[in-house]
């Protein structure tokens, strides 16, 4: 199965800072380059971290955090805004460990990332994990803006011909804002759940809408064995 790679949708054209770079530098990185966070790299182009343009706005709330009283009721996480809102570097503004994607991953494998860690932002490593390029939510959801004729024709050739060995004609397959239909008949009963299965999984693919049937029933020859036949 063929899935667009995480390399081919993010934007290499990477804005990124180090360690000692100062907090005026960064905001205004962020305003010039309209980008709501950087990656902070070390002096192999390694990610080491990541800044969020809501990281910054720490600094906003400074007088309140040095507010005696309130920092006694502090708990962890609140020292740790309090100690973003008092840096003066990259180094100590960043979050750490970064979490990072390769470019040889899936667009499927990055959103599911995202979604785990709650990022809007993913810094791509290359094999020696240097920053090659960031990929943003929006850059996986390119997928979804693939033309339907686009998607058919790689089901057909992916899923029937590739897989199943079919004629391209051998079974229906429509495709209308993304949702896919098959019609028509497979030769056994369990290609019937992998042919929607990996239908599915091509990227574009909104959802599936599988009619498909078989001309033979596997199972029922499975029950009709003899025993201890194989």
């Amino acid at each position: 199965m063929k899935q667009r790679e995480v390399g081919i949708v993010m934007t290499s054209d990477v804005v990124s800072v180090r360690p000692a770079t100062p907090f005026k530098d960064i905001a205004g990185l962020l305003g010039k380059h309209r980008v709501s966070g950087v990656p902070v790299v070390d002096d192999d182009e390694k990610v080491i971290g990541v800044i969020s343009a809501t990281d910054l706005l720490f600094r906003q709330a400074e007088q309140a955090w040095n507010v005696p009283a309130r920092r006694m009721s502090l708990n962890r996480a609140a020292y740790r805004k309090a100690a973003k809102a008092r840096a003066r570097t990259a180094g100590e503004l960043m979050s750490a460990p970064a979490v990072t994607v390769q470019a040889y991953e899936s667009v499927v494998g990055a959103a599911r990332t995202m979604l785990e860690h709650g990022v809007e932002r993913l810094p791509v490593l290359d094999e020696e994990s240097r920053l090659v390029g960031i990929v943003t939510r929006r850059d996986l959801l390119r997928v979804f803006l693939r033309p339907d004729d686009e998607i058919r024709a790689e089901v057909i050739d992916e899923v029937f011909v590739k897989t199943f060995w079919a004629p391209s004609d051998a079974v229906g397959v429509t495709v209308s804002g993304g949702v896919v239909t098959l019609e028509g008949r497979l030769e056994r009963a369990d290609q019937v759940p992998v042919a929607g299965w990996m239908t599915g999984r091509i990227d574009g693919v909104v959802g599936v809408v599988n009619r498909l049937t078989s001309r033979f029933d596997d199972s029922l020859a499975e029950a009709k064995r003899p025993e201890g036949a194989r």
